[in-house]
Parts: structure tokens; sequence; C-alpha cells
């Protein structure tokens, strides 16, 4: 009798689980713009009553797996009316949600792309974004919208300076930074050598860069990721919007190839002032222009295929002696696939080229150099039930890098032809990344990615005796280079060296209540690609170089901590974050160092190592007339290369020096004041603690010339760097949402006419013969008007 009842007991606890199992249904579908069939990107999705929800992936795409029952469905995104809906679910649902902006002035949220509790839970941190509306608020110089000027009043972000290429990421370089437009990679992220971002605003729908707690499906670099999305264009109806500057003008179309199957987005930009020059007898040039482009198809429910590229020009010259044009060309075919309700994948196959030519008539040759990559990636992302979901996928990545030739420029030049040998590699990576719910209040993100790297072959490497291409003179206590004792030549199909590295990724974030929250993250990555410069900031004649059998890729270790705290319903926000990381194998250069044109690169470089830490705080006022944000960053960045051996001195004496970019403190002041409809004020107010340089100590006599002695690298620093910027939006008639719409903006950059040091070079006085220091400022006050359209 009592196996009999144990019989039908174990039978009816079957019978239960499997009818409980049953009675878990998915919800899933995709989430637009109603005015633009566009998809939005972070959109939550709340089931309050569950305390659940899940957001849009990159694509719009949303799956959550709920129990059986009647819920009320939020749908919420920043800038567009919420939608509260009632799903009965007892079967799997398709359902697409298309969201309505907002008619009501409302507040948009500044740095994260929603304020809602889910985002407390989540475990990503480390990650900030921005509006392309915030974006265009933001004063900048010249009055052109910046998405590179935007992030660095971020905390944790500088740049160089005025007038330099590219930003900084906690204390990292910034060829460590990974610049994705569409998931193809942006090799120089800067117009005119850093007064513009080559990135156009209004094509720009998404934007994140993520400082730490980096999730698997990234690698290549070790400081950051800044990924973008176009927009893919509207396929209801036709529109246009653009603007007309001082020194630049964009413009930007998109409507239907096919009404909401198909759709298209042109966009454009290009500066002018140099067509006035002449007017002053000038005949100096700097300009840039780019296109954006981009081509949508629904081939149905559940296939999308996109077309998208991007191409950029700078072009550079002084007379006829000097012409430099450089830039950046990129093509993406991607195609989304929905093989269930739980199972979404993408496959992208992806073209990026960077080019470097230079023409110098003076001297009659020229030089052309760059980097080009073909890259096939295939990323799943399978929605296992409403506590775990993964993503994983692979990508290769081919890499060609021609360093540089020089070509005479006339006929009569006297000067031969010069190829600097061609280099290729094979970059593969593979990963997974799992976000798992573990309880109500922890949840995280973990994941593991194996990346690999081959240096396949080229025409000619040197060979140098027991592998050591730099030698240290004892006697002159200087690192020389080291002559060759033969060579070796390989196919391309052969690998010179093969380099492997896991990475693991964990991010953890524990839920002290509704409104705060602690998170933790680690995360290792490796960067197998090094740009050769010895400037403070990324130079277009800069080569990239690939690791190999004298040059070691860089492995990183970040640690991170943070609290997050929402304040007075959200209006409020507070984000503390502390982080610590090193990164081996960080090159640097003996002194003398000759990088141009450099076919044995291996003769300069050392493997050292580098490291940085510091305290983020971020304090945001998400609502009301008035919104903005206060940014602090106490940071310190460090560079060590000892001696190989115990006489070798290393560089700097095998101390720790600061490097370039570092910054003690970096303050940011960013807000907006909504005056009335027609007027909004926006001002941002910058201090940072001035880069490091190295000054002269002394100065010695040599055949009649003064000539200065350093003191160690970096030991000084250049005045602290400050100013005050302020704009104003106007818009003439802020109620007409059809038709032609338009605003004025107003411009002043560096308010109270600051001139601070972009550099302090030293020089002998062609009159006194004495040395003098000569300070150089970019700008001082800037004004700037441009009207900008949309119909």
């Amino acid at each position: 009798m009592f196996k009999k009842h144990l019989f039908l007991y174990l039978l009816f606890f079957f019978s239960i689980a499997f009818i409980h199992a049953q009675e878990k249904f998915t919800l899933s579908g995709t989430i637009l713009e109603a005015a633009s069939n566009e998809t939005l990107i972070s959109v939550n999705i709340i089931i309050p009553d569950l305390q659940t929800g899940t957001t849009t992936n990159e694509y719009g795409f949303y799956s959550i797996t709920l129990p059986e029952g009647t819920y009320q469905i939020i749908i919420s995104y920043i800038g567009f009316a919420d939608v509260v809906e009632t799903i009965e679910l007892t079967q799997n649902i398709t359902k697409n949600f298309k969201l309505k902006e907002a008619t009501e002035n409302l507040d948009e949220v500044v740095i994260i792309e929603n304020i809602e509790k889910l985002n407390i839970k989540k475990p990503q941190m480390s990650v900030n974004a921005l509006s392309a509306s915030t974006i265009k608020q933001i004063p900048v110089v010249l009055g052109e919208a910046d998405v590179i000027k935007a992030i660095t009043l971020l905390p944790g972000v500088t740049t160089a300076g005025e007038g330099a290429s590219g930003f900084n990421v906690r204390g990292g370089a910034a060829d460590q930074n990974l610049i994705l437009l569409d998931e193809a990679t942006i090799y120089n992220s800067s117009h005119l050598f850093g007064f513009f971002s080559v990135f156009n605003p209004d094509a720009i729908k998404d934007l994140k860069l993520y400082k730490g707690g980096i999730p698997a499906r990234y690698g290549g670099r070790v400081s950051s990721v800044l990924d973008m999305y176009q927009k893919e264009g509207n396929s209801n109806e036709f529109h246009a919007n653009g603007g007309i500057g001082l020194v630049s003008s964009r413009l930007l179309l998109e409507g239907p190839i096919k009404k909401e199957k198909a759709s298209f987005l042109l966009g454009g930009r290009s500066s002018y002032a140099h067509l006035f020059l002449p007017l002053f007898d000038v005949d100096n040039k700097a300009y840039f222009y780019d296109l954006n482009t981009k081509i949508s198809y629904k081939i149905n429910p559940n296939n999308n295929i996109y077309l998208s590229g991007y191409f950029g020009r700078d072009v550079f010259s002084i007379n006829d002696s000097f012409k430099n044009t450089y830039g950046n060309s990129v093509l993406n075919f991607r195609w989304n696939h929905l093989f269930s309700d739980k199972l979404f994948s993408n496959m992208s196959l992806i073209y990026s080229d960077y080019y470097y030519g230079l023409n110098l008539n003076f001297v009659e040759f020229k030089w052309d150099s760059g980097i080009k990559n073909f890259n096939l990636k295939y990323d799943f992302k399978h929605y296992l039930n409403n506590k775990i979901k993964l993503q994983y996928g692979l990508n290769s990545i081919y890499h060609a890098f021609n360093p540089g030739e020089i070509n005479p420029s006339t006929e009569t030049s006297g000067i031969n032809t010069r190829k600097l040998i061609d280099k290729y590699a094979l970059e593969n990576a593979i990963y997974i990344d799992t976000e798992h719910s573990i309880s109500k209040r922890l949840t995280a993100s973990y994941g593991l990615r194996y990346s690999s790297f081959l240096r396949l072959g080229q025409k000619e490497l040197n060979i140098y005796e027991n592998n050591n291409p730099i030698i240290f003179n004892e006697e002159l206590q200087i690192y020389e280079k080291a002559n060759p004792i033969g060579t070796e030549s390989f196919s391309k199909s052969k690998a010179i060296k093969t380099f492997g590295n896991l990475e693991p990724r964990l991010a953890l974030a524990y839920q002290l209540n509704d409104e705060s929250s602690i998170k933790a993250s680690y995360n290792r990555l490796s960067q197998y690609l090094h740009l050769l410069s010895n400037t403070s900031s990324p130079a277009p004649l800069d080569v990239w170089t690939p690791s190999g059998k004298y040059i070691k890729p860089q492995i990183l270790d970040q640690v991170a901590i943070g609290y997050f705290q929402n304040f007075k319903d959200r209006i409020y926000s507070l984000e503390v974050e502390s982080f610590y990381k090193k990164v081996k194998n960080r090159i640097d250069y003996i002194d003398g160092a000759d990088l141009i044109a450099n076919d044995a690169i291996e003769q300069v470089i050392l493997n050292g190592k580098a490291r940085a830490y510091g305290l983020e705080m971020l304090f945001r006022k998400n609502e009301g007339r008035y919104k903005g944000w206060l940014a602090y960053t106490l940071s310190k960045s460090e560079q060590q290369t000892p001696g190989r051996t115990t006489s070798e001195t290393g560089i700097n004496n095998g101390n720790w020096y600061s490097t370039a970019y570092d910054k003690t403190h970096d303050i940011s002041i960013t807000g907006t004041y909504d005056l009335n409809p027609k007027w909004t004020i926006s001002a941002n107010f910058l201090l940072q603690t001035g880069q490091p340089i190295t000054y002269p100590n002394g100065q010695y006599e040599y055949n009649g010339i003064k000539i200065p002695s350093y003191t160690n690298r970096n030991e000084y620093r250049l005045p602290t760097y400050h100013r005050l910027d302020i704009s104003a939006n106007y818009t003439p008639k802020p109620k007409n949402k059809k038709g032609w719409q338009s605003y004025w903006t107003f411009g002043v950059y560096n308010m109270y006419n600051r001139r601070n040091a972009a550099s302090i070079s030293f020089r002998q006085n062609r009159d006194t013969r004495e040395n003098e220091s000569v300070k150089l400022s970019i700008f001082g006050i800037v004004p700037a008007v441009s009207y900008n359209f949309k119909f």
C-alpha cells in the first residue's frame, strides 16, 4: 500500500511539475518608433506584478518568458509616451509595439538612456550613454555638435588638449579605445586633427561608452569600447534635417524605398572655411567632408538585412609645398535572423580602411600608409528564460598593414621609390556572455572570451643575435639599435608568431533597495595592435603595427566597485566608482626613437607595463527645467619600463613615471535650462590638472651652440586647464511639429578667453642665442552661430 501511495504521489508531483513547465510562455517582438518605424534600443519592458522585465537589444528585439497569466505590460522609453497594455499570456505571443514621441515637453535623461529601477538591478557598470539631442545642446568649439567632445564631459574620460585627436579613458592611451560604428572599426575618430569628430550626430541612433565591466562580446582593445549605431532611416515618409554653421554644414535625408519594408539614410557634412581664404590672399587649406549611408530591408518578420557605410576625408595643405590627406572608409552588410521567439542572431561582413597620404613637394616625395581589415562576425542572443540570457558568437578579422610607401612627386626629384614591408595578421575570437538574475536582489553578468592572434608571414624579417633587436651600451648608459645578422622570409599563409589568451569577464549587482545598489566587476582584455606614436595624442602620421616576434600583445586586468543611488523619485541620481587596472607589455620607446619610415620598428621599442587607478563620481539632475550633471575624477596613470637585466637602466631609470595623459583632477559641470518654450540655455565648465611634460633642467655648450638637458620623463606639468562654454538654442515656433521646423544655436567657446597651454616647447632665440620656452595656445574665445532645420 505504501509503495502504491508513493507511486501515486510521485506521479502527481511530476504531473504538476510537467503542467507547471507547460504554463510558461514567451512574449517577444520588436519595439519601433511610430513616426519612422525606426527600431529602438534599450527600451524597458516592465511587468510590475512580477517585478521583472527586460530591454530591447541593438536591433529593437525583446523576449521574456513568464508563467501563464494576465499581466499589465509597461513599455517605457525616455522622450516617448509610455505604453500600458494588459496581455493574457496563454500561449507564446509575438507582439510589436510602436511608441509615439511625447507631445508634451518631456525631460530627457542626460547620461543613461533610462532611469528605471531596472537599471539599478542590472550588473552592467562603468557604462555611459548620450542621446543625440543632448549632444547637440552641449556647447562646443565653432558651434558644431560633437560626439567625442561630449563624452569627455563624463567622469574618467579626457583628451590630450585642444586640437588633439582621440580621447583617453581611465588613464589609458587613445589607441587603447575600440571605436565601433555599426560594428565596424574606426581607426581615427577626429577631423582636422581633433577640432571635430568624424561622427555626424544627426545619423547616430545609439551611443554607449564602456569604461569597465566590458562584456565578452567586445575585444581587441584594453581601455574602453565606444559602440555606436546609425539610424536605419524612416520607412514611413521622407524627412530631412541639417544645419548651416560658420565653418561647416550638414544635411541628412531619409525615407522609404518601400513603405514599412525598406528605407534609406544618406547624410553628409563638409567644412568650407577654406573657400574664403583666397579672399585674404591665403593659399593654405584645411577642410573635411564625410558621408553616412544606410539601406535597411525587412524581408519578412524573421529576417532583416542592412547595408551601411561611412566615408570621410581630411585635407590639409600649405601653399603648394605640403598636402596631407587622411580618413576612414567602412562598409558593413548585416543579416538579422530570428530562429525562434527566444533565439536572435546577427551576421556581419565588415570592411574597414584607414588611409594616410602626404605630399611634400618641397622635398619632392609622396608618402602613403594605412591599415585595412576584413571582419566576419556571427552573434547569437538566446533568451533561455526571464532569469538567464545568453549571448555568444565568434568573429575573425584579417588585418593588412601598409607601414608606408615613399614615391617621387616629380620625375626629376631624384628620389627612389621605397616601400616599407607590408604586414599581415589574423585575429580570431569566440565568446559567451551570461546575464543571470540569481535572486530578487542579486544579478550577475559573467562570460569568457578566447582570442587568438596569428602574425602572418612577410617578405623580409630581421634576425638578431639572441633575438634581441635592442642592445644596451653600458659605457654610455643608453639603448641602441642592434644590427641584424640576417633576414628570413615567410609566405603569407604561414604564421610567424601565434598568441592565445583567455579573457574572463564578471560583473555583480546587489540591490540594497528599490533605489540603490552596489556593483563590482572584473575583466581581462587583450590588445594585439599597437599605435606607434611618441606624441601625447595620435597624429595621422602615426602607424599601426601588429604583435609579433618582437612585440608582445598588451594584457589588461581591471577591477571596479561602485555605488548607485536614485533620489526623490529618480529626479536625482548618484554614481560613485573606484577602479584599478594594470597592463602588461605596454610598448615604450628608447630615447631618440625614430618612428617614421622605420622598417625595423622593433629596434626602438621596449615592452613595459602600465597602471591606472582612481575614483569617479557622477551626480545628475534628470528632470525639471534645469537638467545637468557634475562629474569628478581623481586618478593616476603611470608607466614603467625597467631594465631587462640588472646592468640596464630601463626607461626613466626603471622608475614609474606619469603617462602623457595622466590628469590627477578632472572636473566638469554641465547644465541645460529651459528658460521658456523658445529658449534653452546650456553651459559647461571644465577644470583639469595640466598634462605631464618634460622640461629642461640645464644646458651645455657644443660648438658654440647651447643645448638643453632634460629632466626625467613627464616630471613636470603644463598649467592647469580650465574654460567656460555657453550656448543658447532659440526655436521660433516651438509648437510647430509638422512641416518646416527650425532653431538657431548661438554659442561662445572659452567665454573668458583663457589661453590654455596646448604645449610648451623650447628653442634657442635667434637674436639673443639664449634658450627660451614658447607656449602654444590653440583657442581663445570663439563665438559661433548655426541654423538648424528639419522637415
